[in-house]
């Protein structure tokens, strides 16, 4: 356990310890994706982790999918999340921004145009969306023109230098859970015909691109990735290539010398091998539903450089510490993962503040 608790160098940043805080949806934004008035409350609580990813943030109108999510593409946006960063910073932390693109993965009603969601081919994921109406059903996404994809790829470019203009430390690209860019590398939502669809090779194309241009435009120093190999949820299915695929990926933008491939496991320990072993860099696990005697084991055994955790550092703004002294840990309160006010978003106590209220000091 003292490994998970040394500093360690990750590209450009020295981070004082190899635990992340999960990227983590919380739809708290205000309607024009400005991160809301609590945000830099609720990120800065947690900067004694080695690192935080936040949530999801759009790249463009057409990258939002959920009511209320952030993006990072006007002033505004850059404006509100340079609160968040300077928060992070104050208390010794450090901030990556993870660019999302929904794709499919979106309802006219939750984005500010009200157009059709955009995805690599006109194939609906097949699963319903919360909208203000309730849950209604994703309809068929238009299918990108080859022409489109480019602009994309330049949206995320354009991102990318708008988050560092908002002092982000870096960004990471979401291309796990099935969103855009994991549409593209399933054949069961991508069946272009153009380079970016049909063989493994084209499928990948679209994370690879992306990767190249926003390392051009901030340094592939600040430049991340996360992935989520073998994923089987909303209509994603990655077929019997996809250990290859993933396989094929890992080494393309390993070339790139990004500053961390975080990966996020569904079961196949040989991929994830595979995967260490094609991986020269930095490498950041991410095992959901993880029991917290088991927090530290890959870093332990070298299978990853960081470990991240998303519900208990949720819940927990003094993860670390509490970690640190095999404190108990705070429940989430699930009513309240998405929406709403500071109640179970920036509430939740530190163990400091449970300790004084069961144990008063005497006078």
């Amino acid at each position: 356990m003292n490994r998970l608790f040394a500093p360690v160098r990750v590209a450009r940043h020295e981070l004082k310890n190899r635990l992340v805080m999960a990227p983590m949806t919380r739809s708290r934004a205000q309607p024009d994706g400005t991160p809301g008035e609590l945000a830099a409350e609720y990120y800065a609580q947690r900067a004694g982790l080695g690192l935080i990813v936040t949530e999801g943030t759009q790249p463009s109108d057409d990258g939002q999918g959920y009511l209320t999510t952030p993006g990072i593409y006007t002033d505004a946006h850059v404006a509100g999340w340079k609160k968040t960063t300077d928060a992070v910073h104050a208390r010794g932390g450090h901030l990556f921004i993870q660019l999302m693109h929904a794709g499919r993965m979106s309802h006219p009603d939750n984005t500010p145009h009200h157009r059709q969601g955009v995805a690599p081919s006109a194939i609906a994921p097949g699963t319903p969306m919360f909208t203000l109406k309730g849950m209604q059903d994703i309809p068929v996404p238009r299918a990108l023109t080859t022409d489109e994809v480019r602009q994309t790829v330049a949206d995320f470019r354009l991102a990318a230098r708008r988050a560092i203009e908002a002092g982000a430390d870096g960004v990471e690209i979401h291309g796990a859970n099935a969103y855009l860019v994991q549409q593209f590398l399933a054949p069961s939502a991508n069946t272009r015909t153009d380079e970016y669809g049909g063989s493994l090779r084209n499928r990948s194309r679209f994370a690879i691109e992306l990767a190249s241009a926003i390392a051009e435009e901030i340094g592939a120093d600040r430049t991340a990735i996360r992935l989520s190999p073998g994923l089987a949820m909303w209509g994603i299915d990655e077929g019997v290539e996809g250990p290859d695929l993933y396989r094929h990926l890992t080494a393309e933008l390993g070339k790139l010398g990004l500053a961390y491939l975080h990966v996020i496991d569904h079961g196949d320990e040989t991929l994830l091998a595979d995967i260490r072993d094609l991986w020269k860099g930095t490498l950041v696990l991410n095992r959901p539903g993880r029991p917290r005697d088991q927090i530290g084991t890959d870093v332990r055994s070298g299978l990853a450089d960081l470990e991240a955790y998303g519900q208990m550092v949720l819940a927990n703004p003094d993860f670390v510490e509490r970690l640190k002294s095999n404190a108990p840990m705070n429940d989430a309160n699930r009513s309240a993962f998405f929406g709403g006010t500071a109640v179970g978003y920036t509430d939740y106590p530190a163990l400091s503040e449970v300790q004084d209220t069961r144990f008063p000091l005497s006078a």
